[in-house]
This record gives C-alpha cells, sequence and structure tokens, in this order.
C-alpha cells in the first residue's frame, strides 16, 4: 500500500509541472468550457497511450527493460534508432530547462531570507547536488522525498486557491471563443505526458498489474482535477485582456493574479507554487532519464554505475544550463511537443499496433478498445504533429 500511494504520487508529480502555471494564460482565450473539454478529452487521449506503455512494458523479459528496449522489441531497428534520438533530446532538454527554471527561483528565495543575492547559475547547483544523491540511492529515495514535495504543492496550491477564490467573478466563465482553442493544444498536451516514469514504476511495483492500472488512472486524475480548479480560479479573476498581455509577455497565472491583486501573501504563495510545481517534475525526469541511459547503455547498478549513471543524467543539462540556457530551451519549444506527442502519443501506439500480435501468448493485460481504438489514437496523434508543424510553419496564427 505504502509504494502504491507512493506511485500515485509519481505519476501526479511527473505530470504536473510549470505547464500547470501556464494553463489559464493559453486556454483563457477560448474560455473555460472550452478548455475544460479540452483539458478532458486530452486527459482520455494521454491516460490510454499511458495504458498502452504499461501493456508494451509487460511483454519485456526483461523486467528493467526502458524505453529504447521496448521500441527496439517491438519497432526493431528504426524504433530503436528512433527512440534513442526522441528521447534523449527530450528528457536533456526537460531537464535543462527544470535547471535553468529552478535557479532563478531558488536565488529569489535566498535572497528574501537571507538578503544575499547569488548568481542566477548558481541558484541550480544545491538541488543538483541532491537529485544527484537521490538518483544514486535509487527509486525509493525519490518516492519518499517526492510525497514531502507533493504536500508542500498541494499546500502552496491549496492557499492559493483559497486567497483568490473571494475575487472569482462568474461572469467572466462564460466568455467563449472556439477559433482560440488551438492556442492552449501544445501546453495542454505536454501537461498531461508521464509515460517516462512508468519503466520505473512498474519495476517499482513489481509488475502488479491491477496496482498499475489504478497507479496511472488516479495519479493521472489528480492533475486533472488540480488543473481544472485552477483554470476556474484564473479565468474566474482575470478578464481576456490581461490575458493576452500576459501570454505576450510569457507570465503564467500565479503571476498575473498576484499582480492584478496586489496581494503580498498571493505573491509569496505563488513564488512557492512555481517552485514546487517545477520541483516535482524535475524528480520524475530525473529519474525516468537515469533508468533510460541505464537501460540504454546496458550499465548495471552497481556504485560505480550508478555513479555513471549521475554523470551521463545531470552533466550535459548542467553544462547546457551554466553556458546558454536560452538557446536550448528555444530548440525545446520547437521540438518539445513534436517529443510529446511523438514519444507519448504516437510511439505507445504503433509499439501495441506491432508487438500484439506477436506477443499475444505473453499478454499480461491489453489496453481497453481494441484494434479501433489503437488505431484513433494514432490517427489523432499524427493530427496533432501536423497541427504543430502548421503552428510552427504560421499557418496558423496564434496571435491573440
Amino acid at each position: 500500500m505504502n509504494r502504491f500511494i507512493g506511485g500515485i504520487l509519481l505519476v501526479a508529480g511527473t505530470t504536473i509541472g510549470a505547464g500547470m502555471l501556464a494553463l489559464p494564460v493559453v486556454t483563457g482565450f477560448a474560455g473555460f468550457l472550452p478548455s475544460v473539454a479540452l483539458f478532458v478529452c486530452f486527459w482520455a487521449y494521454m491516460t490510454y497511450t499511458a495504458l498502452l506503455t504499461l501493456e508494451v512494458n509487460l511483454w519485456m523479459e526483461n523486467k528493467a527493460a526502458n524505453m529504447i528496449t521496448m521500441a527496439r522489441t517491438t519497432l526493431g531497428p528504426l524504433g530503436y534508432v528512433a527512440s534513442w534520438l526522441i528521447y534523449l533530446f527530450l528528457l536533456y532538454a526537460l531537464t535543462t530547462a527544470y535547471l535553468a527554471g529552478c535557479g532563478p527561483i531558488v536565488v529569489d528565495f535566498f535572497r528574501s531570507v537571507s538578503g544575499i543575492t547569488l548568481p542566477d547559475n548558481l541558484g541550480a547547483l544545491p538541488l543538483l547536488l541532491v537529485f544527484i544523491y537521490l538518483i544514486y540511492k535509487g527509486i525509493k529515495s525519490v518516492d519518499y522525498l517526492n510525497r514531502i514535495l507533493m504536500i508542500c504543492l498541494a499546500v502552496a496550491y491549496v492557499l492559493m486557491v483559497l486567497l483568490s477564490y473571494p475575487y472569482i467573478d462568474p461572469t467572466l466563465l462564460r466568455h467563449m471563443d472556439l477559433s482560440k482553442l488551438v492556442t492552449g493544444v501544445s501546453i495542454v498536451a505536454t501537461s498531461f505526458g508521464f509515460h517516462i516514469i512508468i519503466p520505473s514504476l512498474s519495476s517499482y511495483l513489481d509488475h502488479d498489474v491491477r496496482k498499475l492500472k489504478k497507479v496511472i488512472v488516479i495519479g493521472s486524475l489528480i492533475p486533472l482535477g488540480v488543473y481544472l480548479i485552477w483554470e476556474l480560479v484564473v479565468l474566474g479573476i482575470v478578464p481576456p485582456p490581461l490575458l493576452s498581455v500576459g501570454f505576450k509577455e510569457g507570465a503564467n497565472g500565479a503571476q498575473i493574479l498576484s499582480d492584478l491583486l496586489e496581494h503580498s501573501q498571493m505573491a509569496l504563495t505563488a513564488r512557492f507554487l512555481a517552485f514546487f510545481a517545477i520541483i516535482t517534475s524535475f524528480l520524475g525526469v530525473s529519474l525516468s532519464l537515469a533508468d533510460f541511459l541505464a537501460d540504454g547503455f546496458k550499465i548495471k547498478k552497481t556504485p560505480s554505475g550508478k555513479g555513471m549513471i549521475c554523470l551521463l543524467t545531470f552533466g550535459p543539462p548542467i553544462v547546457f544550463a551554466l553556458s546558454n540556457p536560452r538557446a536550448f530551451l528555444v530548440a525545446l519549444d520547437y521540438a518539445g511537443t513534436f517529443g510529446v506527442i511523438l514519444l507519448l502519443g504516437l510511439m505507445p501506439s504503433l509499439m501495441a499496433l506491432c508487438g500484439r500480435e506477436r506477443f499475444k501468448a505473453k499478454s499480461r493485460f491489453q489496453a481497453p478498445g481494441g484494434q479501433f481504438l489503437l488505431m484513433t489514437s494514432i490517427a489523432l496523434s499524427l493530427m496533432l504533429i501536423l497541427l504543430e508543424m502548421m503552428i510552427k510553419l504560421n499557418i496558423i496564427n496564434l496571435a491573440a
């Protein structure tokens, strides 16, 4: 039961990241009700492809198999190469983004407590040392710290909602503009991604199918509820013109709320909310990257092997984050969503399609919906990739 609850919190923590703070800003143009519909649709889509990922993982004879082994076994050499390139880029990009995002928040917190201002590029180093230790110790240590961080995130979130709730204007929630719904697709898709942690969870829960299914569904429902309440609060307080300004300036929902209401407690709570939202995702992504590299390079988890895994996990991201994080984060903006849809949407669907007949006799679990839902998932993934290409090529204009 202890690991079961920890697994649910790992799924929720990996899912709820800094993207949560931006959701109302990018979806607010469409309005509250269209945003709710978009959230529910993406939750269903991403939860289904997560169950496909679990289905494929349970076929593997090597119980420590990660995404590379899964892709090679089901999709052959092409899938092996594709998974290496895309997963490695996406996970390194996410880790770099979280390191770059944590730095200024830690520096700001240290300044408010001690009055001493540290350089922004040193802010991430204390967290990095803690994370290296946790990854070295393994998923059990990550699980325990994640529980504490999730409690802190929940407290900051509840405080932010309670401080904001009295200011909600129900008339603002009636705003609707379906033509603007496409603006939020990329962030919403990214905000429901947690599949990268499924192989680690499968090992952690001893490949118990019943528990794993519940962990995925319950763990993914928590972010859905969190996002819907956050959407209600922000869109019920901030009028669309101010959301437009925030969108152009790159501000998040917590910042806009605290600036609009000029509430000192809210400003402090907004900082804590941003920090814990980033750090919980950082933990899940770091663990997934470490297991991915261990599987890909066939590194045994001996003391020296764990040291090598930590070096490979955090070495390149810290170099990027300390030297020129902006260039890498621009690349993340252009490739991140493609990576998310390719790896968390299309890849699990293709692996399941290619592997179902081959592993039918060994199958311990099959995602619901049969062949129809599987083909629908593939078609939807291809449509989303095409949509992102049209947005990046400016065929579809997102200007609010």
